[in-house]
């Protein structure tokens, strides 16, 4: 059985993400929760965007380490994150808006048995080596 993750991402978005590496290098995902665009993931450089020690680690989805804020982890905890994208204009810093196209979060309910069965959460930044 494949271990049950509370972040993926779909093929198209997966292929995005690879050709915005080829451009800006290693990526990371964060989600806040504020305004402007917050419940949408927003992709950055690696080491261009500081990871707070209340942010959530979720996972790394094509390679590429996904974090959400604390508050808005409140929120989406018991739920199944997937990303995707599709056309039109996101948020402005997100590499991928000159694309033309945007990040976005499809999400289901976990079921009982599948919030017993995730792994503890991690938080503060275990990525910025890479």
């Amino acid at each position: 059985m494949d271990e049950l993750r509370r972040v993926d991402i779909t093929d198209e978005a997966a292929a995005l993400v690879a050709r915005l590496v080829e451009q800006h290098g290693p990526l990371l995902f964060h989600q806040s929760g504020g305004c402007c665009d917050g419940s949408s993931p927003m992709c950055y450089p690696r080491g261009e965007f500081r990871i707070g020690q209340r942010d959530v680690y979720l996972g790394v989805v094509a390679d590429t380490p996904f974090y959400m804020g604390a508050d808005q982890f409140e929120y989406w905890s018991h739920t199944h994150l997937l990303v995707d994208v599709v056309p039109g204009r996101g948020g402005g810093f997100s590499v991928e808006a000159p694309e033309g196209v945007r990040f976005l979060i499809r999400s289901t309910v976990f079921t009982d048995d599948e919030m017993a069965a995730l792994a503890p959460i991690e938080v503060g930044d275990h990525h910025s080596a890479q």
